[in-house]
């Protein structure tokens, strides 16, 4: 399978998304802690659900296609999520500030391997 410019090591995927879950994780945590408000939570598991969509719609769907559809809903998910963490908690926004530029270089890499290997 061909790889699209700039795709790094699997070694480093691995790293940087769980790093990325953590700041997720935090995130959640710090406005669970200082709101009941539903909403922003409720956004937050979608997010979330959108997320785990991913992996298998790219690795066991072997779907390209699918996979970059479920990272455009993801990253507007982000942005709305995060749109209403700022209302509860600045610093929780701020936490998937990262989470989005990621899955937007992940949505780059999904459409590379999209593009270099028609099925």
């Amino acid at each position: 399978m061909t790889r699209p410019p700039g795709t790094p090591p699997n070694w480093a995927l691995g790293l940087t998304w769980a790093g990325v879950h953590v700041m997720i994780s935090v995130a959640g945590w710090l406005v669970w802690r200082r709101s009941a408000a539903t909403r922003p939570l409720r956004l937050w598991g979608w997010q979330l659900a959108a997320n785990a969509v991913w992996a298998p719609a790219f690795f066991a769907i072997h779907s390209p296609p699918l996979a970059l559809a479920v990272n455009l809903v993801l990253l507007v998910l982000i942005a709305v999520t995060a749109h209403a963490f700022i209302r509860v908690r600045r610093s929780a926004a701020l936490l998937l500030g990262p989470y989005f530029a990621w899955t937007g270089y992940v949505s780059y890499l999904t459409a590379g391997f999209w593009w270099l290997n028609p099925i």
